[in-house]
């Protein structure tokens, strides 16, 4: 299921949504969090982002572990050292990404109703889990990223 699509790794191909989603719904939920007249406009696309991109995130995670299983053989030790790091930062930027999707789900679930503000002390958490989440979750998937750029263009 994580391993081709057409003779194509399937890691190659899911890798850039992740790119692409997990940034948008980190700024979606900081603005979401620290802008509540926005909210209502907000809501369903910090829902829909909340959503696809820890599965992009978890979708690409496991497909380059299935390259990996299946590329092992052809790389050198510091090929493998590089690609250990990448699947460890992977790893983080998943869980970074699912925590910051759970986070963004429950604050729109709870703040959507017209007119429905939050008490102080749950939109206080919901802002400071938000920007620590999505700090992380923007980090993780640089360093992801660009360890994985590493690996393939050889710039170590």
């Amino acid at each position: 299921m994580f391993d081709q699509v057409n003779g194509l790794p399937v890691h190659i191909l899911v890798l850039h949504a992740a790119v692409v989603f997990v940034p948008l719904l980190a700024l979606g939920a900081v603005v979401y969090a620290l802008a509540a007249p926005w909210r209502p406009k907000l809501a369903w696309a910090v829902a829909l982002l909340g959503v696809v991109a820890p599965i992009t995130t978890f979708v690409a995670k496991e497909s380059g572990e299935k390259l990996y299983d299946s590329r092992i053989s052809t790389f050198s030790p510091k090929g493998k050292e590089i690609l250990a790091e990448h699947m460890d930062f992977g790893t983080t930027t998943f869980w970074f990404s699912l925590g910051l999707g759970v986070v963004s789900l429950s604050m729109v679930a709870l703040s959507y109703r017209a007119g429905r503000k939050l008490p102080a002390p749950a939109n206080v958490a919901f802002i400071v889990l938000t920007l620590v989440l999505a700090a992380g979750s923007g980090y993780y998937m640089f360093r992801t990223g660009d360890s994985g750029a590493t690996a393939v263009w050889g710039t170590y």
